[in-house]
């Protein structure tokens, strides 16, 4: 089995393991398809959350899994189906409800429900919450895009990556939850793959962990485990309430370093895609992604495109699983056929761009773009021939904004538009975010500060823990890089903003503000 490609849709529905009637039951459920109308008592401790918003809807997530930990990855749920209310409203005490329906929790799918809520009103905000049985979950806030057409005053996001559970407290997410934001673009490595051992835990006062946590997650039980652990964290929950989510992925939510079909670490090709299709399987689960997002075996699909009205498209790349493998010579390196996103997905790219009349072009890409080394082979560095066409297709959008993860750092920088020429002008600005936790707790210097300035084009660098904040409006966005200044202690360190940039329509530059 060399790829995915070649396998059948029938084949790939079996590895799925989830039939398409099965999918659309948690979706939305006709009254003769319920199941159970009870669940054991704490069915609704992962929280709730939501995303993919439209003008007229959002998607809804929950889980049910009452013993989240669990060693069987089942959550502490009886393996039959069971029936799930949603309720939207315009108030937090749902005075006024304004939609209601009902779900099935399957086990095919570890009980988790994506409900497509269509109906609601553009630019609005309201509440939403599920119930089973006698239980009631959390109150989660959520928000719909502007209406086609229109150019709100404003759109206030952030972005956030890399939360090794083991590394830190989820201190940064406490803060962003707080924040008020409109939208929040996570890009990758939401869970780590690797084992987990209690010497290796940094968090204080942390519950031991089982043997079942040391290994390495490698099958559908492990990595639903790995999400159940990350999950449990009341911070993370609470951002995830506080406002709708954009999701992409990096490596680590399968395999350090994987490219495609390929694994780092010399697993056979075989096996490493039973285990992608695991990994993307569990991923989906556990996040509010659309139906379109359910992987067919080991192909999966986390792209899209967000438009907030006339003031902003939001493009969210994958620049994972259709990738080349690491080049291991120059000539490889220099091959034009390689690619982070694959020959439909640049297609797919080029054409968001150039179909887009927002007043500002926001890349979400969990690796950095700008050029540092070539050595830094899990980046754009690794396939420039592949960044000189993205660069190509930024050129085609007035004001485009790269958002980008990965390096546990937060950056800023102005883009050359030639990358061999560190003088040219800039071709867009990128903000790179640092980790939520991972990296432990960092320092104003730590890690390759030094190769990373000393471009002239670099802007600004920061080695703790955090996330950035972009406030765009029609005539600028200025963006603001929130720390941490601890994570291993405990989880009560305050967030401040450390640095903020403006950049003007039309300008690609990063002014200090």
């Amino acid at each position: 089995m060399p790829d995915g490609r070649g396998l059948d849709r029938r084949t790939l529905l079996q590895l799925a393991g989830v039939s398409a009637g099965a999918l659309a039951l948690g979706i939305a459920a006709p009254e003769r398809a319920l199941g159970a109308t009870r669940a054991p008592d704490g069915a609704f401790a992962l929280g709730v959350a939501s995303g993919a918003p439209t003008p007229e809807g959002v998607v809804l997530w929950t889980r049910l899994a009452p013993e989240p930990l669990a060693a069987d990855g089942l959550g502490g749920m009886p393996q039959q189906p069971t029936a799930v209310q949603w309720e939207v409203a315009d108030d937090e005490l749902f005075r006024r409800v304004v939609l209601r329906g009902t779900v099935v929790a399957l086990p095919e799918l570890a009980h988790a429900v994506h409900p497509q809520v269509r109906g609601l009103q553009p630019g609005r905000r309201y509440f939403y919450r599920f119930r089973v049985g006698t239980q009631t979950s959390p109150v989660g806030r959520t928000r719909t895009a502007p209406a086609p057409g229109t150019t709100p005053a404003r759109l206030v996001l952030a972005t956030a990556s890399c939360q090794s559970w083991a590394a830190g407290h989820y201190s940064a997410h406490r803060h962003l939850a707080a924040a008020d934001v409109d939208l929040v673009v996570f890009l990758g490595d939401y869970v780590y793959e690797r084992g987990l051992r209690d010497a290796d835990v940094a968090r204080r006062g942390a519950a031991p962990l089982g043997p079942e946590h040391a290994a390495e997650a490698a099958t559908l039980a492990q990595y639903r485990l790995r999400y159940g652990l990350y999950k449990s964290d009341p911070h993370l929950r609470a951002a995830h309430a506080s406002a709708p989510w954009l999701v992409t992925w990096d490596d680590h939510e399968v395999q350090d370093d994987y490219a495609g079909d390929r694994s780092a670490a010399g697993v056979p090709a075989d096996a490493f895609l039973l285990r992608r299709a695991a990994a993307y399987r569990a991923h989906y689960e556990h996040l509010p992604l659309p139906p379109s997002a359910l992987p067919v075996g080991p192909r999966g699909t986390v792209q899209g495109r967000t438009d907030w009205g006339r003031l902003a498209r939001l493009v969210v790349l994958d620049t994972r699983q259709h990738r080349a493998p690491a080049a291991t010579t120059p000539a490889e390196l220099a091959d034009p056929s390689r690619s982070v996103l694959g020959r439909r997905q640049e297609a797919w790219f080029h054409q968001s761009l150039r179909s887009s009349s927002a007043a500002w072009d926001v890349v979400a890409s969990s690796v950095v773009v700008r050029p540092v080394s070539p050595r830094e082979t899990d980046q754009w560095d690794g396939y420039p021939v592949a960044r000189r066409r993205l660069l190509r297709h930024l050129a085609r959008s007035a004001d485009p904004v790269l958002v980008s993860g990965d390096i546990h750092r937060h950056h800023a920088a102005e883009v050359p538009s030639d990358p061999d020429d560190p003088t040219s002008p800039p071709a867009a600005v990128e903000l790179v975010t640092s980790s939520i936790a991972s990296g432990r707790d960092g320092g104003v210097d730590d890690g390759p500060r030094v190769p990373w300035m000393a471009a002239p084009y670099a802007r600004f660098w920061d080695g703790r823990r955090g996330y950035v904040r972009l406030d765009v409006t029609p005539r600028e966005t200025t963006s603001s890089f929130v720390v941490v200044p601890y994570v291993e202690a405990d989880d009560r360190a305050e967030g401040r903003v450390v640095a903020r940039f403006v950049t003007e329509r039309g300008r690609h530059r990063l002014e200090r503000a």
